[in-house]
């Protein structure tokens, strides 16, 4: 599994295929088409632009939130948020060879989305982030390190967990050494593409 994510970024479905063509020259391998609160056509259309793109590209498409558009334009998956439909289902109508990843924010959101089981996690936000409306607790990387060792005490195996939320390149070694697998990016890519190969060379 990719270790570096592109959350997609844009407030009109030009600006939102126009940065994922960016990433994509940049050299993404993995991008997570999000658009919050675009109406539904646009939405799907974004989708399958985004899947055609990335399929030409050999990169991972996955929908946030979207079950059933995921299902009906056969992208590789969904990210799905804690109140968003359940893996459980997420699985029935995708089938076992998609990728299905879980928001968390608390020790317990981890524990939920391990029992689940989703194939990754999406744990933040590190710092706050003007990307996402109605931000969860801010975890900076103490709480990161709290959670991590809170399961290493349960003797649960780590998960595949991604940090999310206002994430730097200048992050990424320290969130290695906590033990976070990788991180999704959205900010920092939009405003310069150019950094994903920076990224790729120290994660």
């Amino acid at each position: 599994m990719e270790k570096l994510q592109y959350i997609s970024q844009g407030f009109t479905i030009e600006d939102q295929e126009l940065n994922i063509r960016k990433a994509l020259d940049n050299g993404i391998e993995w991008i997570q088409v999000r658009w919050k609160n675009a109406p539904e056509h646009e939405f799907i259309r974004l989708c399958e632009i985004s899947k055609k793109l990335c399929a030409d590209n050999d990169t991972v498409c996955i929908i946030n939130d979207h079950v059933q558009i995921a299902k009906d334009l056969d992208a590789d998956g969904v990210h799905l948020g804690l109140k968003d439909t359940s893996i459980e289902i997420a699985r029935h109508i995708l089938g076992k060879n998609k990728i299905i990843g879980g928001t968390a924010n608390t020790i317990s959101d981890v524990l939920q989305r391990i029992n689940e089981p989703c194939d990754y996690i999406g744990l933040g936000p590190l710092r706050f982030t003007s990307t996402k409306e109605q931000l969860s607790p801010i975890l900076g990387f103490e709480g990161y390190q709290e959670i991590i060792k809170g399961l290493k005490e349960k003797a649960i195996e780590i998960p595949k967990i991604f940090a999310i939320g206002g994430v730097l390149l200048e992050d990424i070694d320290l969130l290695q050494q906590i033990g976070i697998y990788g991180v999704a990016v959205s900010g920092q890519i939009t405003d310069r593409p150019s950094i994903i190969k920076e990224f790729k060379k120290v994660i």
